[in-house]
């Protein structure tokens, strides 16, 4: 997959902005990065698309800035040379697909049924925007169209949102989705940009998915270990149970059988997606030490962080 896909598939999100007035360019993607997400699919539905696109680079030069609704080798082009990192059409264009490869930008075609998937393989790509995705059958039609093309993945918009998002995300096919809650045509007209970070912010969070699942105890020795567990099992009614290298009272308390990473013990911490959270993290300034990554079936399930807070050490936990 291309790197610019793969720094996506990292976000998880890829806002579609709808910009008028090229004012509003800087505001909204200083409120997009603000809140945690810095892409941004600004459409080609109006005049102020390209000056748009050119002043979010210039102004967040780190920034994801692709072009959306890109329709012809015309946009495609204007697009390109104002900065675009990346292009997305609603339908199957052979001749913008074929542009696009030779200039060496990745395009994410509209495909919403087999032909036109095939049309896009075809031309050698492996990610496609599944579009409209919830008119079109949602996750259930993705999961049955991707079943017959074991190699094609997707990027669902139209009908995305807060609400159905990790739906979405939960499967692997889907490296991101397009949408439009967060940034709407409202809030921009209105320059609610404090309220767009906000926005932003909360789906952030809605994709890490973060919560407390348990907190570890460093114990001394086994008997340490048990005892400790037994304590929580006869003063709360949790579930004891002995595993190789720890205690569990519950999910919620962990008895380390030796002392391990912490002074005191460690507080695990779960997300939706560990290595989107590994991203987020390190975006926000968090180090996350990967010598101490494990792995489960090819994938990280566990990885803590180079801080320790208060004498625990954090991790993060694969849910």
């Amino acid at each position: 997959m291309n790197t610019v896909l793969e720094k996506i598939q990292k976000l998880g999100i890829v806002p579609v902005v709808v910009l008028n007035d090229v004012e509003e360019a800087e505001p909204v993607a200083r409120a997009l990065c603000e809140g945690g997400l810095p892409v941004a699919e600004v459409t080609f539905r109006t005049d102020a698309a390209e000056a748009s696109i050119r002043v979010m680079k210039e102004k967040f030069p780190d920034m994801l800035v692709g072009a959306g609704t890109v329709l012809t080798v015309e946009q495609a082009e204007r697009a390109i040379q104002a900065g675009a990192e990346f292009i997305v059409s609603p339908g199957f264009n052979p001749t913008v697909v074929t542009y696009c490869i030779e200039k060496g930008v990745p395009v994410t075609p509209g495909c919403n049924n087999p032909s036109a998937m095939e049309g896009a393989m075809e031309l050698g790509l492996d990610v496609v925007k599944f579009f409209p995705a919830e008119a079109s059958g949602g996750l259930k039609a993705i999961k049955a169209m991707a079943a017959p093309y074991v190699n094609l993945k997707f990027m669902p918009t139209g009908g995305v949102n807060a609400q159905n998002i990790n739906e979405y995300l939960a499967f692997p096919k889907i490296i991101a989705c397009g949408g439009s809650w967060m940034v709407s045509s409202d809030l921009v007209k209105n320059k609610e940009f404090d309220k767009i970070a906000q926005l932003t912010r909360e789906a952030v969070m809605t994709v890490m998915g973060f919560e407390l699942r348990h907190v570890g105890i460093n114990c001394e020795n086994e008997g340490e270990a048990e005892k400790t567990a037994d304590f929580f099992a006869k003063a709360f009614g949790f579930t004891k149970k002995s595993g190789t290298g720890s205690v569990f009272a519950g999910s919620f308390v962990e008895a380390m059988k030796t002392p391990y990473l912490g002074a005191k013990g460690h507080i695990a911490i779960g997300t939706n997606n560990i290595e989107r959270a590994v991203n987020y993290l390190d975006a926000a300034g968090v180090a996350v030490n990967m010598e101490t990554a494990k792995y489960k079936d090819g994938k990280m399930a566990a990885v803590y962080l180079k801080e320790e807070v208060s004498g625990f050490a954090v991790h993060l936990v694969q849910k």
